[in-house]
């Protein structure tokens, strides 16, 4: 048996070979959908969930790695009271997506960029964000809505 920490919540699997990629744990047993399948080798981002605040390509990371760690899903950044978190919110207000299929991971990958980098610069953005294909070419509002977010991460702390 085989435990898994996802978004605050314990899951329990027996019956999964622990060779099973996390990304289908998530979307095919617990329908956690938001991490897309993409190119089924961890290099297009769509994928990317944090496994202790750093982002995974979650379709080539198996889950027996995922044990002992704390996962958090695309579902899991809204907080406890369903307020979106300032990314997510910099994403509506900007109007960043197109298709959106790539920006479940993208969100990822910049909170996992926000959380160690509160205040990135443009090429500091890209390197994080290297990982991640966006077909649709938004790169110009994601760097939009990443320093927006940034802003309003840092406003609301020195409000506290």
């Amino acid at each position: 048996m085989l435990q898994l920490s996802i978004n605050g919540r314990i899951y329990r699997f027996e019956n999964l070979s622990p060779s099973t990629p996390l990304l289908w744990v998530l979307r095919d047993t617990l329908n956690l959908v938001g991490a897309k399948y993409g190119c089924g080798i961890g290099l297009c981002g769509a994928c990317s969930v944090l496994v202790d605040g750093r982002p995974v390509p979650s379709c080539i990371y198996p889950m027996s790695a995922a044990t002992e760690h704390e996962i958090t899903t695309i579902e899991g950044v809204v907080g406890e009271d369903g307020e979106l978190h300032p990314l997510q919110q910099a994403w509506i207000e900007l109007d960043v997506p197109q298709c959106g299929y790539c920006q479940a991971g993208v969100i990822m990958n910049a909170l996992a960029l926000l959380n160690t980098n509160p205040r990135p610069t443009d090429a500091e953005i890209d390197e994080a964000l290297a990982g991640n294909l966006c077909r649709c070419g938004t790169y110009i509002r994601i760097k939009n809505a990443i320093h927006a977010a940034a802003r309003s991460m840092s406003d609301s702390e020195s409000r506290s």
